[in-house]
């Protein structure tokens, strides 16, 4: 037996707490390199109440001088969209993000939990599921900046619920759905190795390699092309790579997310033309959008189609100005445990992390040098994006070839049929 097969034989004997234990671990040590004396805000489903009680434990133990959690329920938000008046989706509760952008401010750490059901809100008014997305969006403006500019420590992880599980193995029973999901989170997780805090920080140090190799190239543009794709995306002005873990503004290094297999940029919002069709569906609030192909020109989404969703596509690029153009590149190697593992995911979490991907809307300012000091009119002049929205959606696959564009126009391999040269 191969020293894999042993770890992996070992993994597989463990129990169930004992894994979750593990991912708990993982998010509070990695994720999140949480300091004694820190706030711990978590936001989380109901059904992850598991999870969230050993991640509390794992917070204190760290030194956490308190963890607030908000828990968030599929069955209330349907039936806010069943009764409530029309009102309510023009509506956010600004007075609670004002409340936790307060909280960060004062030197809190965040963690997200996702698990929501990915289609949950399939069946109801695209309208109004935009009118109360663009609500929440602006009400979470003063929170979400503190986020996209790393100012502090913050990790997202997931955790398995029925309807999702369901959604991701369709021909099997809630139970065994569930589990099997579970069990792609924690390999996905990296949870399943020996130690894995140490494997952690071993992956964090093969991502910063590639990294530091793409900020030494200073490439102005990347060219992707394969099936359906055809793109160029011109690079923001002193653009920085990222991947892996980061260090906030607040001095903790940080993983923002677990799972992780990217490396990433900003692109410059006037930089980006061509067409490119997505690899993958994406699951944007409750609608599965498929088959999306667009076509950009001078930075901008001029033509946008989809085979499922698109009315919500149409809806989300309309969102405000910066949201037909680009915030983020990612490059993502198809050998990735995630696309290996062959499963969908419909989260953006998962997915992203299986293929190259884009994003649509707000640029990370500390994905440009010195742009964590930089105000508006800074980031704009060197081509970041501003947006209400971020959606990352993925556009890589084995047959995705991309090559890095120098200042002189020279062309040199970076990726064939998804994988690194």
């Amino acid at each position: 037996m191969s020293t894999m097969e042993a770890v992996t034989a070992k993994f597989a004997d463990l129990a169930f707490d004992q894994k979750l234990d593990r991912l708990a671990e993982v998010a509070v040590k990695v994720g999140l390199g949480l300091r004694a004396g820190q706030e711990l805000i978590m936001s989380a489903p109901m059904e992850a109440l598991p999870l969230v009680r050993r991640i509390t434990e794992h917070a204190y133990k760290a030194g956490a001088l308190l963890v607030t959690t908000f828990y968030g329920d599929d069955p209330s938000v349907l039936a806010r969209f069943a009764y409530a008046p029309d009102a309510s989706f023009d509506y956010a509760p600004k007075w609670l993000q004002d409340g936790i952008a307060e909280g960060f401010r004062s030197g809190a750490a965040r963690l997200a939990i996702a698990g929501t059901n990915p289609a949950l809100l399939a069946k109801q008014d695209p309208a109004k599921i935009a009118r109360a997305n663009v609500a929440a969006s602006k009400a979470g403006k003063p929170a979400m900046e503190l986020i996209t500019r790393h100012e502090i420590n913050w990790t997202i992880v997931a955790c398995a619920t029925p309807e999702w599980a369901k959604l991701v193995f369709p021909d099997d029973s809630e139970e065994m759905a569930v589990a099997k999901l579970w069990e792609a989170i924690f390999v996905a997780s990296r949870i399943n190795a020996d130690d894995p805090v140490v494997e952690w920080q071993q992956h964090g140090e093969r991502l910063k390699k590639r990294v530091d190799l793409l900020n030494a190239k200073r490439f102005s543009a990347l060219h992707f092309k394969g099936p359906g794709t055809d793109l160029t995306v011109g690079l923001a002005d002193d653009h920085l790579w990222a991947g892996g873990g980061t260090t906030a503004g607040n001095g903790v290094y940080c993983q923002p997310n677990i799972p992780t297999e990217e490396c990433f940029t900003t692109p410059h919002k006037d930089r980006v033309d061509g067409t490119v069709r997505a690899s993958k569906p994406l699951s944007h609030q409750g609608t599965l959008i498929e088959d999306i192909a667009v076509r950009f020109e001078g930075g901008k989404i001029v033509e946008a189609t989809a085979s499922a969703g698109e009315d919500v596509l149409n809806r989300l690029i309309s969102t405000d100005d910066g949201a037909r153009r680009l915030g983020e590149v990612a490059l993502v190697p198809h050998s990735s445990p995630i696309a290996q593992s062959g499963v969908l995911f419909w989260n953006t979490l998962f997915d992203e992390n299986a293929a190259s991907h884009i994003a649509l809307g707000q640029a990370y300012s500390t994905c440009l040098i010195g742009g964590e000091k930089m105000d508006a009119e800074e980031l704009a002049k060197r081509g970041a994006n501003a947006s209400l929205i971020h959606v990352d959606w993925m556009i890589g696959s084995g047959a995705m070839d991309v090559d890095g564009i120098a200042a002189d126009g020279t062309a040199e391999p970076l990726m064939r049929k998804g994988e690194w040269v």
